[in-house]
């Protein structure tokens, strides 16, 4: 079990605030993260601001905006999701 998976340059984890998978650049091109290359105590930067827009007026955006810091995820107050101004385990996935 690992919290990150790294294939290429890309790495991706299941996220417990949103439910979504993030996948993420860490090769050439933009947008771009830094990687620190472990799987279990993974950090990331910059942080992550996954936005989920909708073309109808009734439904706001949902946003989830986090640091990924020594295999915790940090939410910031504005994700719209329960876990938005905690920090939580990054959970464990299977590689």
């Amino acid at each position: 079990m690992t919290r990150i998976i790294a294939r290429g340059s890309v790495v991706s984890f299941k996220c417990p605030g949103c439910g979504w998978t993030h996948m993420l650049n860490t090769g050439p091109g933009r947008p771009c993260w830094t990687f620190n290359g472990d799987l279990d105590r993974p950090t990331l930067s910059p942080s992550i601001n996954h936005r989920q827009e909708f073309t109808a007026a009734d439904r706001p955006a949902r946003v989830c905006h986090s640091f990924v810091e020594e295999g915790r995820i940090r939410f910031l107050p504005d994700s719209t999701h329960q876990l938005a101004g905690q920090t939580v385990d990054l959970p464990e996935i299977e590689a």
